[in-house]
């Protein structure tokens, strides 16, 4: 399967990158390749496959959930640049401070 120039400009657009001419044709190539590549496993006969949740067979590799000591508010603002006593202040990066 081939993508067309259009599709991947589309995709460049929604994405919001500005493709170059240059890089557009470039994307194009290489998307379709790898577009090719995964089109090959539609070939496959997984009939006797089980479905997986994971390619290797392992199980829960988590630690245990144990409750220990932790720091203060005191000892975790310590080093903030800038906090309240009770909380980090930070930049605001979705518009103005209280503003939902």
């Amino acid at each position: 399967m081939t993508l067309s120039r259009q599709e991947v400009a589309k995709v460049g657009m929604l994405a919001r990158l500005a493709l170059s001419d240059t890089e557009l044709d470039t994307m194009t190539s290489e998307l379709s390749k790898i577009v090719g590549f995964v089109s090959l496993l539609e070939k496959l006969d997984t009939t006797q496959v089980e479905p997986l949740a994971h390619p290797l067979d392992t199980q829960n590799v988590f630690r245990d959930d144990i409750p220990a000591p932790s720091l203060s508010t005191a000892e975790a603002l310590q080093s903030a640049p800038r906090h309240d006593g009770e909380c980090f202040l930070v930049p605001a990066v979705l518009g103005e401070s209280g503003a939902a």
